[in-house]
Order: structure tokens, then C-alpha cells, then sequence
């Protein structure tokens, strides 16, 4: 039976997203795998199962595709953060305290679970100048949204505005840091995930609420 005219088009679509998502999967695995140097277009087809001109065709070389995958990546990853974070679930806890914990967890928890993708972005960021764009474009909206989730928490600051700002940079330098130095860089003293996820909802609630010095 002919498939109707109608039904071809949304059929070629859902076929291209299936091939696009293959794509994306394929490049993940092997920046994990191998890091940068691990991503050809050649290897991204052979694990794709694709012809390897319809990987130029839809990125145009491999810097085309890396950027795609990264933004992918990103896009991901900020809408777990998102969701982890959401304003109207953060509303709902009577606790400032907790409130700002549960924040800073979730950008723990999902940066966490990420760990071997933020590694070669953030290293690669480094001497990759659009890598690093796309990088300091999601961690700014990041910025952004941890604002607007905690902008109904009594900030003990003069300027709540930039203490959240400072908040979040600690968060996210202190997490980058570990993702990208390991455990161990600055001191022999282990350090889990948990103990630092602990360590740094402390820190900024203490920040954040506390009594700042000259006030």
C-alpha cells in the first residue's frame, strides 16, 4: 500500500531527528571515550552507522559538528538544571536556608552527572575561542536563572543582586574547578562529591543569609 503523500514529509522528519539524535549520541560517546582529539567526522559516521558525507552535508566540517554537539549538550544540560531548580519548586519551601541549598544542589548534582562532557568543553574552551563563547553563553544564563529562582529569598546583602551573582560564581568555579583539577590538585585531603555539594550549600547559605562584615 502507497504511503500517503501527507504522511511523507512528517515521516522524513521524524527520520532525520532520529539520524540527528544518532548524530549527537555518537559524538557524545566519543568526546567521554577520548576527548576532543576522539572526535573525526569519520568516527562520528562509523559509530552513527551513516555515510560520512551526510556528516558534512549537515555540519560542514568538524568544527561544525563539535559545535553542534557541545550546543546540544548545553542545551541539555541547562534545562535539567532548569528543572532541577525550579522557581515555583523553591517558592514553595518556607526555608531560605533550604531553599538556597536545594539551588546549589542542583547545579551540584547535575554538573556531577555530567562530569566527563564539561571536562573536555571546559578544557577545551581554553584555547577554542567558540567553544568557550557557547560555554560562557549558557553558564551566564545559568547565572541568570539561579538569580530569578532565589529572588524571593531574603538576602542579608545590601546589594542582593550581586550577591547572588557572587554566589553563583563561587558555585560554579568551585565545581569546574573539581571537574576540570580532579580531587586532589590543592590538597591531599579527599574530597567527595557529596562532602563538596555539602561544603559549598554551607558556604553560600552562609553567604547569602549571614551578617556581612561591616554591616
Amino acid at each position: 500500500m502507497t504511503e500517503p503523500a501527507a504522511a511523507r514529509p512528517a515521516a522524513l522528519q521524524e527520520r532525520s531527528r532520529r539520524s540527528q539524535q544518532d548524530i549527537l549520541e555518537a559524538g557524545y560517546a566519543l568526546l567521554e571515550e577520548g576527548g576532543a582529539d576522539a572526535l573525526t567526522v569519520a568516527a562520528v559516521a562509523d559509530r552513527a552507522g551513516m555515510a560520512v558525507g551526510s556528516i558534512y552535508r549537515r555540519f560542514g566540517d568538524k568544527e561544525g559538528l563539535l559545535l553542534a554537539i557541545q550546543h546540544a549538550f548545553t542545551e541539555n544540560l541547562q534545562a535539567e538544571i532548569a528543572e532541577r531548580m525550579a522557581v515555583e519548586r523553591l517558592r514553595l519551601l518556607r526555608d531560605p536556608a533550604v531553599a538556597i541549598a536545594e539551588a546549589v544542589g542542583a547545579i551540584t548534582d547535575a554538573f556531577q552527572a555530567h562530569e566527563a562532557l564539561l571536562r573536555v568543553f571546559l578544557l577545551l574552551g581554553t584555547r577554542h575561542e567558540a567553544v568557550r563563547a557557547e560555554g560562557s553563553r549558557v553558564s551566564v544564563e545559568g547565572n541568570r536563572h539561579f538569580a530569578e529562582a532565589l529572588r524571593h529569598t531574603p538576602i542579608a546583602h545590601q546589594d542582593p543582586a550581586a550577591a547572588l551573582d557572587f554566589a553563583f560564581r563561587m558555585t560554579y568555579a568551585m565545581i569546574a574547578h573539581r571537574i576540570t583539577q580532579g580531587e586532589f590538585l590543592e590538597s591531599g585531603r579527599p574530597l567527595s562529591w557529596s562532602e563538596l555539594r555539602s561544603h559549598l550549600q554551607t558556604a553560600v547559605v552562609s553567604y547569602l543569609l549571614g551578617t556581612p562584615v561591616g554591616r
